[in-house]
């Protein structure tokens, strides 16, 4: 494992999608429905107003609906809504991010795992709705998202979501679950990763779990208000390592912040919310292909 400093070669995050594109990496994986008509427009177009809609913050209402041969709008904005939470709901949007994650893990040179980042970043949610609470950090209420990226600031598993007043340690536990998953649908050995983290998930539980699953923590220690050392062998940390999360972890969330509908949470259901953040966070690992 090389530990030294590391400086990825960045590329433009892609808010839009050619059609070969999205024929490529995301349609596979959305569901066609089952019942009612079939949809006047192609997956492709429907999609791309749900783009414009992450991109630009715009409510549902001002999408910029095109008109058809006769004058009259190609499709009212509620129709495409209705599909979003259907992609939203039925696991379309995971499989399509997960596929993304896939894909990087085909070309050796765009997926390091070598050192895995984690941190946990929350939203304000303005209009209220389910699964939120107040951040006496923040000060606002809203909810929380626990993820976990490579040494390039791809997104590895952001599937840990939980109200803003949580702690984030106790989350760490199902965020590690989906990393080992993850590794396993994608054939990578997760024995001998490393694991940095910052003082928040410093605890026994947390470096068990790390070290029982065969990786290696590297979590900043966590002084409690000690005046001296902790007594006991002293843990394993670099701080070389945890000065990468500045350009993996942090950069990955303010790549987050280029689409605005991410900035506040204006949907009702923390689900749908949380499909924005899967197609933002999978438009950040095509970064590499589109």
């Amino acid at each position: 494992m090389d530990n030294s400093f590391f400086v990825p070669e960045y590329k433009v995050i892609p808010t839009q999608l050619t059609e070969m594109q999205f024929n490529q990496f995301v349609l596979p994986h959305l569901s066609k429905g089952k019942r009612g008509p079939a949809t006047k427009l192609s997956f492709y177009k429907i999609f791309c107003y749900i783009l414009i809609l992450l991109y630009t913050g715009m409510q549902w209402q001002s999408l910029p609906i095109k008109n058809n041969t006769q004058g009259q709008p190609e499709i009212h904005y509620t129709r495409i809504h209705r599909i979003y939470q259907r992609w939203a709901s039925d696991g379309s949007l995971q499989r399509a991010f997960e596929a993304s994650v896939q894909q990087l893990a085909q070309h050796q040179l765009l997926l390091d795992v070598s050192i895995l980042h984690g941190d946990g970043t929350s939203t304000a949610a303005k209009k209220g709705g389910d699964n939120i609470g107040y951040s006496g950090h923040k000060h606002h209420k809203g909810e929380k998202i626990v993820a976990i990226v490579d040494r390039h600031a791809n997104i590895i598993s952001p599937f840990t979501v939980a109200p803003a007043n949580k702690h984030e340690s106790p989350l760490f536990s199902n965020a590690l679950q989906n990393v080992k998953r993850i590794f396993k649908q994608i054939n990578l050995e997760i024995k001998g990763v490393t694991m940095s983290l910052d003082s928040a998930y410093d605890s026994i539980k947390n470096r068990k779990m790390i070290f029982n699953s065969g990786m290696i923590p590297n979590i900043k220690e966590n002084k409690r208000h000690r005046k001296s050392a902790k007594c006991g062998p002293k843990r394993f940390y670099s701080e070389v390592i945890f000065q990468e999360r500045f350009i993996t972890v942090e950069r990955a969330f303010a790549w987050e912040d280029k689409f605005k509908r991410l900035l506040l949470r204006f949907e009702h259901k923390s689900q749908n919310h949380f499909g924005m953040k899967l197609i933002a966070y999978m438009l950040i690992n095509l970064r590499h292909f589109c």
